[in-house]
């Protein structure tokens, strides 16, 4: 998005999207300061609707629990449906309503984090508006990216996306009892991935059963795992 500012000598093109995106890596910056200072351990966890990003939260936090103090923001667009279904699994819950927008930014975040007692913390998982476009270029501080793709989702949903899997640093491909049955073969999506990423961590889940979650946190290399 491009702003014309009239001035003595002309015009003035400002590109506002740069100044956004700057803004938004610095606000990041000091997101993560933040979370340093106090020890906390952030994933920002990012996938369409449907693709099963709440209920792998939930599932982290089961098995996290026991073992860490663990709490999650929850972006969406209107409902609190996501943020009292993590609550469930026995996590406190930050829930951001965003309206129209189709991402977390920094700033966002930033003003989640100043409610929380991240002295109390030592996992944050955010989970993000359901989309894989708009949170591409708007890091919002956590340590880790983490990507959720689904069966459900069909043979391309890897390759059409390459800009956010370029940034992550796990990827889960979901549903997978459901594979056979959507004709998706994960191996592929798997290459897809390697394919944009080498190096890329891909694991494979049914979120529903638990299945692959240990593996799952293990790929997110927890600190003190």
């Amino acid at each position: 998005m491009k702003m014309i500012i009239p001035s003595i000598q002309g015009s003035i093109e400002i590109d506002l999207s740069e100044n956004l995106l700057k803004t938004n890596e610095q606000i990041a910056r000091e997101n993560r300061n933040l979370l340093d200072q106090f020890h906390v351990f952030a994933v920002d966890i990012l996938g369409s609707i449907g693709s099963g990003k709440t209920t792998l939260v939930q599932q982290l936090v089961r098995h996290l629990k026991e073992r860490r103090r663990v709490a999650s923001i929850a972006g969406d667009l209107t409902t609190t449906i996501d943020a009292d279904r993590i609550r469930s699994a026995g996590a406190e819950v930050i829930q951001i309503n965003t309206g129209g927008e189709c991402h977390l930014d920094a700033n966002i975040v930033k003003n989640a984090l100043v409610k929380m007692n991240l002295e109390d913390l030592d996992v944050l998982l955010i989970e993000n508006v359901g989309n894989l476009i708009c949170p591409a270029e708007f890091p919002v501080g956590a340590h880790r990216r983490m990507v959720v793709v689904s069966t459900t989702e069909g043979p391309y949903m890897v390759v059409k996306h390459p800009y956010i899997m370029m940034d992550a640093g796990v990827l889960v491909i979901n549903k997978m009892d459901l594979a056979e049955i959507m004709q998706v073969d994960m191996e592929q999506l798997k290459r897809d991935a390697l394919g944009i990423k080498p190096g890329l961590k891909v694991i494979f889940t049914n979120a529903r059963a638990g299945e692959g979650i240990e593996e799952l946190i293990s790929a997110l290399e927890l600190p003190g795992h």
